[in-house]
């Protein structure tokens, strides 16, 4: 059985991939150890909410109607440039004098024997309580993407659990011990790593078995052009089959049903779905935006992707690496989506060097393996970071 007993998993609603990585290693804990008591915790939600209005608010606003800027301010804290130490400090200084009094008193009544963060902002909240004394358990944080910016790195952490042994390079980079990195890949569902039977999935979905079939994702929130991807796909010369989910974003689950009705290929629309791990078994290609959790889930199941009009920032970053993998392909212009997918669909020995590369790159057991990690830090076979 896991020593994993009493576990707390910080988050923050940014979207939704950071909190589906939590969730994903709820269930992994759980499944090592039933009996195990996990909380995840909305961090902003719970201990300032008025700080995830304005901090987050003004995230999403940004990324909507801004996200030039948005790149622009990503790339500036992106390395270890003054304006990167400045504003990491600065920022962390404010979270705490915000935050960390409600912090402290979940903690102490929750008494984990770790805490596990999957956003890079609970990370320097217990970093700062570690330093204080107000924190004696291990701290470990997964990173979500296919990249590492330095508002995640903290010398108070114990173990960083990254995509890839290619990004381990780059934590240590910023100063911290290569020892203490782990490419145990972003945690995704369990279920990822179950076989599914493909026949029985294509059979409840109603595919045609004899028809490529292509996913089009926005990630949990519905962003990107995905109205405009399935036109050009559903109306393109070569015969396909289009699986389109929505997530949470209704009004654009009416408006690609409206988009569906008039398309000359079959398409099946959905909004928010908990069985990705089926849409992503029977599909040949994924469209969509560049999300760690999304990609992460993608090369699960050795499935080839196509980034449309990538947000700036974490998303540039994502993709830059993933088509230098060899794994994605990225498209700038929406009228461009149609031509690449036929590309990809019709030269059969690329799409399957495609798949070959993501099925290498993918980590579908990434969170079992980040529960057996957490169980040796807590067996002190992995020894803890410094304390001062």
């Amino acid at each position: 059985m896991s020593a994993l007993k009493r576990v707390v998993i910080l988050s923050v609603m940014a979207g939704t991939g950071h909190m589906r990585a939590a969730c994903a290693l709820r269930e992994a804990i759980r499944e090592s150890n039933p009996a195990a008591e996990v909380i995840v915790l909305d961090t902003f939600r719970y201990t300032a909410p008025f700080l995830e209005k304005v901090v987050l608010g003004t995230y999403m606003e940004m990324l909507k109607i801004t996200p030039v800027v948005y790149g622009y301010l990503y790339r500036r804290a992106e390395k270890s440039q003054p304006f990167s130490v400045f504003a990491k400090q600065e920022f962390n200084r404010i979270l705490n004098r915000l935050t960390a009094p409600k912090l402290v008193k979940f903690l102490n009544q929750a008494r984990p024997q770790l805490v596990v963060c999957t956003h890079p902002f609970p990370v320097g909240i217990l970093d700062r309580l570690k330093s204080q004394g107000l924190l004696r358990v291990p701290v470990v944080a997964t990173i979500t993407d296919f990249t590492i910016h330095s508002f995640w790195i903290f010398p108070g952490v114990d173990a960083y659990l990254v995509a890839c042994e290619d990004l381990k390079g780059q934590v240590a980079e910023f100063g911290f011990p290569l020892e203490k990195v782990f490419a145990t890949g972003i945690p995704i569902d369990p279920a990822f790593a179950r076989p599914v039977d493909r026949l029985s999935i294509q059979k409840k979905l109603e595919l045609n078995p004899f028809l490529p079939t292509i996913l089009v994702m926005g990630g949990g929130l519905g962003l990107g052009p995905l109205a405009e991807v399935v036109q050009y796909l559903g109306n393109g010369s070569m015969p396909c089959q289009l699986l389109v989910v929505a997530g949470h974003n209704e009004q654009l689950r009416k408006r690609l049903m409206q988009v569906a009705g008039s398309c000359c290929h079959p398409i099946r629309i959905f909004g928010f779905v908990d069985n990705i791990h089926e849409l992503m078994s029977v599909a040949h290609i994924m469209v969509g935006k560049a999300g760690g959790l999304s990609c992460a889930e993608a090369l699960a199941k050795g499935l080839p992707i196509c980034i449309v009009d990538p947000l700036p920032g974490q998303e540039e970053r994502n993709t830059e690496f993933l088509c230098q993998a060899g794994v994605a392909v990225k498209v700038d212009r929406v009228q461009d989506v149609a031509p690449q997918i036929q590309s990809c669909l019709s030269d059969t020995r690329r799409l399957q060097a495609m798949s070959s590369a993501a099925a290498r790159l993918g980590k579908p057991c990434a969170a079992r393996e980040a529960v057996e990690l957490m169980s040796r830090i807590l067996k002190q076979e992995i020894p803890a970071a410094a304390r001062e």
